[in-house]
C-alpha cells in the first residue's frame, strides 16, 4: 500500500491517512476484505508516530470504512449506510461550497470540477 504524507501541509497527519486510504478505496488500490498494515508497521513505513495511525484507524472505523481486530488487525469493511454518507456529504459540502462562494467560483466551475473528480472513481 501506498501512502503519500505531505509533512508541509496544514492539514494533521491523521486526516491526511484517512483521506489516502478512502481514495485507495475508492479507486480500487485497496480491496474490500484486505487487511491494513498494522499501526506499528505503518508508522514505521511513513515515518510518523504510531498514535497518528491509530487516530486515523480510528477516524475510519467510525465512519465504516474498516473493522478493528485485535487479532486481525485492521480490515477495509465498508458499511452499506448510503443515507448516513449521503448526510456526511451534505456537511462536508455545504462548507466547501460557502468556500468557493465566497471566492466567487460559479455553478458550472463547481460542476466541471465536481465531473472531473467523479470520473476518476468510475
Amino acid at each position: 500500500m501506498f501512502i503519500e504524507i505531505d509533512f508541509n501541509s496544514e492539514e494533521a497527519l491523521y486526516i491526511q491517512l484517512r483521506n489516502q486510504i478512502i481514495i485507495g478505496i475508492a479507486t480500487s488500490k485497496i480491496q474490500e476484505g484486505e487487511t491494513l498494515p498494522s499501526v506499528r508497521q505503518l508508522a514505521d513505513n511513513i515515518g510518523i508516530n504510531m498514535h497518528t495511525v491509530n487516530k486515523a484507524y480510528s477516524v475510519l472505523k467510525q465512519e465504516g470504512f474498516i473493522t478493528l481486530d485485535r487479532r486481525n488487525g485492521a480490515m477495509i469493511a465498508l458499511s452499506c449506510d448510503k443515507i448516513k454518507a449521503l448526510e456526511e456529504m451534505k456537511k462536508d459540502l455545504n462548507v466547501l461550497l460557502a468556500k468557493g462562494c465566497c471566492k466567487n467560483i460559479t455553478r458550472s466551475e463547481v460542476h466541471e470540477l465536481i465531473d472531473e473528480i467523479f470520473n476518476e472513481y468510475f
